[in-house]
């Protein structure tokens, strides 16, 4: 893998951190933590800085010029990524669209899906929600529960999602939902394309100690969508989400949030003559080793896609170190700031939140490790 980048490749960070100082609000850039959940009260403002990206051909740049990008290297797309969640990503939940349902549909979507949702995303001008966990069915998706029952040219949906974000400003869910029923539960589900305002969802806030509105449960009562809403083909739902999320593990630039928060913490921790202390210092020293190890390995993983390499196993292996560095930095910043950390609203107490989260968010560390013993180690399953 080459480790150094184009000239070009510099140029364009050059130019979208200029774009960033000029639309991002300045206490963002000041204070290196992902932002809350966009709210209703910010949509106008998200759209706002999405339409300015998109037209500038920066927020889908990597996709195919038919579906509104200009087929940009996969390392212009993962440089957006790093210099946005470097600053509390200012795109809200369209990262996600980018990252994965958009590929999702042009992989596997009808030419109406295509021309519709494709062209709504790459102008930055729609948010997204997953209808994945459920109550019993959380890491374990292929428990699901949720039933859609077709009649006729029409699904009949009921049942219940769990811990989704982004409801509070979604257009549309991309759902999960089980169409059959035999030995392997995997082979029964489907992905549907369902517009929020569908009459029978509703939606209900779940209080948690991330941050205001960002879980929710959703709860579908005799919710009925067209079978043209359907993702693939019936039953295949499986195999699609599973290449789709492979996307996602490596879509969300979390080392370089962690990276940015580390480096205020050890300027703080300078300043405040707290360098003289070996054991803070080691703890730094970690934490910003692990932050490059899991930046090397998404690399590694973009390097191999660019390149048509199989990646499997790699995407967990990625997902597990980003992880581990979220909350390495989480650690050290909070041993840094001592009882200060925990002030509410602090920036070591706001990391520290979202570094356990980042443990379940995105597919469960656990669930990772598993994959990597299958996948990458070849280890037979129990």
């Amino acid at each position: 893998m080459e480790f150094g980048w184009a000239p070009e490749e510099r140029d364009y960070r050059r130019d979208l951190r200029k774009f960033v100082e000029a639309e991002v609000p300045k206490e963002w850039i000041a204070n290196p933590r992902q932002r809350p959940v966009v709210t209703p009260d910010d949509r106008t403002r998200t759209l706002s800085f999405n339409h300015k990206l998109a037209s500038r051909g920066w927020l889908t740049s990597h996709w195919p010029r038919e579906y509104g990008g200009s087929e940009a290297s996969a390392w212009q797309h993962l440089i957006t990524g790093e210099e946005l969640w470097s600053v509390g990503e200012p795109r809200g939940p369209q990262y996600m669209n980018v990252n994965w349902i958009g590929p999702a549909i042009m992989r596997h979507g009808s030419p109406e899906q295509k021309e519709y949702h494709l062209r709504e995303i790459s102008r930055g001008s729609v948010f997204w929600c997953q209808g994945f966990s459920e109550p019993d069915a959380g890491s374990d998706l292929a428990s699901l529960r949720t039933a859609a029952i077709r009649e006729g040219d029409t699904y009949v949906i009921n049942g219940q999602k769990i811990w989704t974000s982004h409801c509070q400003v979604a257009d549309w869910c991309v759902l999960l939902a089980r169409t059959a029923r035999g030995e392997d539960p995997r082979a029964g589900i489907s992905i549907f394309l369902i517009p929020m305002t569908t009459p029978g969802i509703e939606v209900r806030q779940i209080p948690n100690y991330v941050e205001v509105g960002s879980l929710h449960e959703v709860f579908f009562t005799d919710v009925q969508v067209p079978v043209s809403n359907r993702l693939g083909e019936e039953n295949e739902g499986w195999q699609i989400v599973r290449d789709a999320l492979k996307n996602e593990r490596v879509g969300a630039p979390r080392w370089e949030r962690a990276a940015r928060m580390l480096d205020a913490v050890a300027i703080w921790a300078q300043r405040e003559g707290r360098f003289d202390d070996p054991a803070l210092v080691r703890r730094l020293g970690e934490a910003k080793a692990a932050c490059e190890v899991a930046r090397l390995l998404a690399y590694r993983v973009i390097d191999a896609r660019a390149k048509g390499i199989s990646t499997s196993g790699m995407a967990s292996v990625s997902r597990v170190a980003t992880a581990r560095a979220d909350r390495l930095v989480g650690d050290a910043a909070m041993e840094a700031y001592g009882t200060r950390g925990l002030i509410a609203g602090s920036a070591p107490d706001a990391f520290w939140w979202q570094a356990l989260a980042a443990g379940v968010a995105g597919g469960s560390y656990e669930i990772q490790l598993n994959l990597i013993s299958h996948q990458a180690m070849q280890l037979p399953a129990k």
